[in-house]
């Protein structure tokens, strides 16, 4: 089930990550560094300022993507350390649709913000280069913590997508 679609303005947001080009079926590897991404800001007392997410920086379904594991942060950090990076998620215009189950229907999910932002003449905020999306932002917040919920069908994934200019 999904909520939305919506557009919305936000402002540029300090986060940190650690990036993997996976495939789709090794997405795992992007994925688990998630808890790892946690604990490294837990052991700087570090606190997040919202929900984890995952950055498709470019996406090819058939293919490898490059995807980051992110956590947002109050400032930016100093410096980078070993796997852990830092950036900014650029303000602008998003496309936002918030998805509410497990997450296996995130795929239908990202299909009907596309279709929406289609049928109203939204450019996105990417270009297509030998098949591959390159996005300027493109983000899926998983706003439910699995250890408070642990029933995946009750989850809330946020899709932001960030329009053109």
């Amino acid at each position: 089930m999904a909520a939305g679609p919506v557009v919305e303005e936000r402002a540029e947001q300090p986060y940190v990550f650690m990036r993997r080009t996976v495939t789709m079926d090794g997405f795992a590897e992007v994925a688990d560094r998630l808890p790892e991404l946690v604990g490294w800001l837990a052991a700087r007392e570090i606190a997040m300022t919202g929900a984890p997410f995952f950055r498709y920086n470019c996406l090819d379904p058939a293919g490898e993507s490059e995807v980051e594991a992110g956590i947002p942060v109050a400032s930016p950090l100093p410096e980078p350390e070993g796997d852990v990076g830092m950036a900014l998620l650029p303000a602008g215009r998003y496309a936002t649709l918030l998805h509410r189950g497990h997450p296996d229907g995130l795929g239908d999910a990202a299909r009907t913000l596309l279709e929406w932002a289609r049928e109203r003449g939204l450019a996105w905020d990417m270009r297509e280069v030998d098949g591959v999306e390159r996005w300027g932002c493109r983000i899926e917040s998983y706003r439910t913590d699995p250890r408070v919920q642990p029933d995946p069908s009750q989850w809330e994934t946020q899709l932001a997508f960030r329009l053109a200019d």
